[in-house]
């Protein structure tokens, strides 16, 4: 099942979105021209090793680029080859101007930050003394999805759906077609995919728009004076 777009509209420009989409794209065709990038080396430099983040290891250093905290951002931003980084802004283009419409764009960027993170320390945690470095923006787009899920189940996605040949167009709720996604991170394991972090990026994301959403609707009750 393969999203392509949905029926649902936005009431203004998707800034940060269009932002963040160009900034992975950029810096994977400035990752493509590296000698580090097809050596492997630059995702020891720049992605998230969870032995090292723990302090159980450390990088030599002719593979150290900067602290390790500092790797759950830059990680967020890497892709590992073009079907990864074509995967994840596909999902991208397609889910997160809504939430950006949602929040606003200081509020959005922060969202996806914290799903970022949240998603990071969920793969950490699963193995700390893994020392297979992760990169993609994949947990932090699961946070987009976890949110969207919350916000607006009932729109329609124009889906794929593959039978060889005889490959079908639909449209389907959203709760469905994130729901289905959600699963296929629990049933689909291994291959070197941080299937962890999606999924701890897809929880932080409905924990933090919930938070998000009483936020905002506490600001709509305020009641402007006559003054104001």
């Amino acid at each position: 099942m393969i999203p392509l777009k949905d029926d649902n509209p936005t009431s203004s420009k998707p800034i940060v979105t269009y932002c963040l989409i160009g900034l992975c794209i950029l810096i994977f065709l400035i990752q493509l021209n590296s000698q580090s990038y097809k050596t492997g080396h630059l995702f020891y430099s720049y992605g998230l090793i969870p032995s090292v983040l723990m302090g159980h290891e450390q990088l030599p250093m002719d593979l150290y680029a900067i602290p390790a905290y500092m790797t759950i951002f830059t990680s967020m931003f890497m892709h590992g080859g073009f079907m990864h980084i074509i995967g994840n802004m596909l999902y991208m283009w397609i889910f997160a101007d809504n939430i950006e419409d949602d929040l606003g764009t200081s509020k959005f960027f922060i969202f996806y930050i914290l799903s970022g993170i949240g998603a990071a320390m969920t793969q950490v945690m699963m193995d700390t003394h893994s020392q297979v470095p992760m990169v993609g923006a994949s947990g932090a787009i699961g946070g987009v999805l976890g949110a969207y899920l919350i916000n607006h189940p009932k729109a329609r996605v124009l889906v794929l759906i593959p039978f060889g040949f005889f490959s079908q167009l639909i449209k389907i709720r959203a709760l469905y077609v994130l729901g289905f996604w959600f699963i296929l991170q629990f049933i689909s394991q291994g291959g070197g995919v941080a299937y962890a972090a999606h999924i701890g990026g897809f929880l932080t994301g409905i924990v933090l728009i919930l938070f998000f959403n009483q936020k905002k609707k506490r600001k709509s009750k305020v009641v402007k004076g006559p003054w104001s």
